[in-house]
């Protein structure tokens, strides 16, 4: 399928330099373009010895032509770039590595994908944990996590197991790819700048589970009602959870983890803390029940995890103020999940790309806010919002400026949260660029 091909891959970063690569590989003709031209000199070298065009810095309008069978694109890029709108009018398919690289997979892998507005990062951290425990040298981890599929797909055998996290910009470029195990964490409103409208965004969440049967196990937030709702037609074998109340599935009651009426861990014994946690812990659980793992391999792996980095990381502690890194929170309601997580009095870090986001929706969640301060592109109507709450608000324009400021403004006892509610793809590559540079920064006070 994919083999002496002509494809055409619209951004670079890492899984467009891997898929490029792998293909180059497999004797396609490969162009690749990114208008950013800070790449890896490495890796264009590479790319360029095996045969890839790679053209940067700029969007040429005469490179992309009717001659391609493929267009890549990578998931940052908004549905209506001009070479996007070309492949349409002249039939060329678009897909993304993930999907692509869903072909290459070797036969009998199982398959675990995990979507969600929140949670997933922590519910795919956790659940690899436990499949390498109880198959070690046979797991394998991708996807909207940090590591493309097309990174690892050469080290994946026979009937290994692979652990994927997708976000809800790859699955909009989704044709065949079937997980074995489809999780939806839960649904909330995000990415409408992308999407445009709340059905819109749901409606393509609901594409982890479009080519199901129910030979298929789908995992569902029962107690989310967005996602209960949108998979009621699905045609998976459905299995429920849910912190809110006992139902038949993983539940939780009495200050432990229920499956199915069997008691498999008290949260006393879990590190990660609050009910969002518990229900990320719950399909961790039922994706092992799934694989046949033990309760006490499983047991085991959730009493050791501590979490993911970027996701309310403890930084330092520096003169009595304690530094948290959320750079994972890209949307509202992760920080507003952050900002419960602290009854001390914090000053919070917000900002990055202009996607729309409200900022007034934290207003219930900022009873312990004593300022804010806010950067990026989006940072003029986050101030105007703030300001709106009676909550002192100081804008600047980078990420180094908030620190500064924030722990000028801050004194013993207080915390300082970094959790923009907002993508960092104005500034930097990737949330984990921006949750680097927050750790670096807090280290060099």
């Amino acid at each position: 399928m994919f083999e002496n091909k002509k494809i055409f891959i619209l951004g670079m970063a890492r899984s467009g330099y891997h898929a490029a690569r792998v293909l180059a590989k497999r004797g396609n003709t490969i162009v690749l373009n990114d208008k950013n031209a800070n790449q890896d000199k490495n890796h264009i070298k590479e790319l360029e010895d095996l045969g890839v065009k790679v053209i940067l810095g700029d969007h040429p309008d005469d490179i992309l032509d009717e001659s391609f069978d493929y267009l890549i694109k990578n998931p940052g890029v908004h549905f209506d770039h001009k070479y996007l709108k070309y492949a349409e009018e002249h039939n060329i398919k678009v897909i993304n590595e993930i999907e692509m690289a869903y072909h290459l997979l070797p036969k009998g892998v199982k398959l675990v994908a995990i979507t969600g507005t929140n949670g997933k990062t922590t519910t795919t951290s956790l659940t690899y944990e436990i499949v390498s425990a109880a198959f070690p040298g046979r797991t394998h981890l991708a996807g909207n996590i940090g590591f493309p599929l097309c990174e690892v797909i050469e080290d994946i055998k026979e009937n290994d197991y692979l652990v994927m996290e997708i976000g809800v910009p790859q699955l909009h470029d989704f044709y065949d790819f079937n997980p074995d195990i489809a999780v939806l964490t839960n649904i909330y409103e995000a990415h409408l700048d992308m999407f445009g409208t709340r059905e819109y965004y749901n409606e393509n969440k609901l594409r982890i589970f479009q080519n199901h049967t129910s030979k298929n196990i789908a995992i569902i937030n029962k107690g989310n009602e967005d996602a209960y709702r949108i998979t009621k037609d699905i045609k998976s074998t459905k299995k429920y959870f849910t912190s809110k109340e006992k139902i038949d599935g993983a539940y939780l009651e009495n200050g432990k983890i229920y499956y199915y009426g069997e008691e498999i861990i008290d949260t006393k014994d879990i590190k990660l803390q609050g009910n969002h946690n518990y229900e990320n812990v719950m399909c961790a659980i039922m994706i092992a029940k799934e694989l046949g793992i033990s309760n006490e391999i499983m047991c085991k792996a959730i009493s050791e995890f501590t979490g993911v980095e970027h996701r309310i990381e403890y930084v330092r502690t520096f003169e009595g103020k304690d530094f948290y890194n959320d750079s994972k929170a890209t949307n509202i309601t992760a920080t507003q999940i952050a900002l419960s997580a602290f009854k001390k009095p914090t000053i919070i870090l917000l900002g990055g790309q202009e996607r729309t986001q409200n900022f007034l929706d934290l207003k219930d969640y900022m009873k312990n806010t004593k300022a804010v301060v806010c950067y990026g592109e989006c940072k003029e109507r986050c101030k105007k919002q703030i300001d709106s709450l009676g909550i002192k608000c100081t804008m600047v324009n980078t990420l180094k400026e908030a620190v500064e400021v924030a722990n000028k403004e801050s004194v013993s006892g207080d915390v300082i949260l970094l959790s923009p509610a907002s993508a960092s793809w104005d500034q930097y590559a990737k949330f984990e660029d921006r949750g680097d540079e927050f750790k670096k920064l807090v280290k060099e006070l």
